[in-house]
Order: structure tokens, then sequence, then C-alpha cells
């Protein structure tokens, strides 16, 4: 009987080891399916992450369309806007045009009105500081009483679309001008 008990025991022995080495199988498979799992969680992380981004920027985006889809349009419309007051300031010289005058008053106003409308404004010039974002300084004159970069002419008017530099102010600024300075245009 021993040899069976023997044998028994054995058998169960294998039986004991096959079931280590299938239960190290199965613990390696599940390390590995956390490790895969783990990878496929941090995928799903960072393209979760990429496309919340890609969506803020997409909105970010068409809000700037929509804020300045205009800009190209009005840009264009600038030059008939300068010459519309062009046509006005000729037009009040001559006192022969009354009716000519209030009708182009009228049109300049509605233009206007409607270029603030889709948030077009003019930039402030005259007794302004220069400011190389808002300006563009096209000539210089020396005179006394003015601060040195002091703006004291418009040759152009500027404007903003919501904020953003539409055309910049084309203007003269002064410089602080010196006794040598004055003697010396004085002889040109």
């Amino acid at each position: 009987m021993e040899a069976k008990e023997a044998q028994e025991l054995q058998m169960q022995i294998e039986e004991v080891e096959a079931l280590k080495k299938e239960l190290d199988e199965v613990k390696k498979e599940l390390e590995e399916a956390k490790a895969q799992a783990q990878e496929n969680y941090d995928k799903f992380v960072r393209l979760y992450a990429e496309f919340d981004n890609y969506r803020k920027r997409v909105a970010r985006e068409k809000a700037e369309l929509v804020r300045y889809g205009n800009e190209e349009l009005l840009k264009e419309l600038l030059p008939v806007l300068d010459n519309l007051e062009r046509a006005l300031e000729h037009a009040q010289r001559d006192e022969k045009t009354e009716s000519i005058l209030q009708g182009l008053q009228l049109i300049l106003e509605q233009f206007r009105s409607v270029l603030r409308r889709f948030g077009v404004e003019e930039i402030k010039t005259l007794g302004e500081r220069f400011d190389p974002e808002l300006h563009e300084a096209v000539g210089e004159v020396a005179l006394e009483g003015i601060e040195p970069l002091e703006i004291v002419k418009e040759v152009q008017k500027g404007y903003l679309l919501n904020d953003r530099v539409l055309r910049p102010a084309k203007v003269i600024v002064g410089k602080a001008s010196s006794k040598n300075e004055d003697t010396e245009s004085t002889n040109l």
C-alpha cells in the first residue's frame, strides 16, 4: 500500500506542479494584459487631450473668422471713404454746391455708421503720442512747444477692426526743435 500511496502522492505533486506552472502562465498573461491595457489607456488619454485641443482651436479660429471675416472687404472700402471725405472737403470750398454738400455729408455719415456696425473705428492721431503699432510716420517736423514723437498732422486716417489694425494712420510727427536745427532749416 505504501507504494500505492507513494504513487498517489507523486501524482498529486505532479498535479500541483502542473497547476503552479499553469498559474505562472496565467499570471504572466495577466501582467501582459495589464501592461497592454495601461498602454491603451495612455493612448486614449493623449488622443482625448489632442482632440480637446483641436476642438478649442477650431472654436477659436471660427470666432476669429466671424470677428475678422470682413477685413478684406473693409480694406477695399477705405479708399472709397477717403475719396468721399476729399469730395466733401472740396465741396465745402465752393458756395454753389450747398445741396451736393448736404448729400455728401449724409452719404459719408451713413458710410461711417455702417463701418461702425461692423467694428471699424478711426485711430486717434492729432495730439497723441506716436505708436508704431497704430501709426505710420511719413514725415517729421521740428516745432516749438510740442513733445518729441507727438503727432502734429494726419496725412491719411487709420482704422481699427475690432481692436486689430485694419490700416495704420499715416502721420507727421514732431521732433524737439533746437536753435541749431532752426538756423540750419532757415539757411536751406
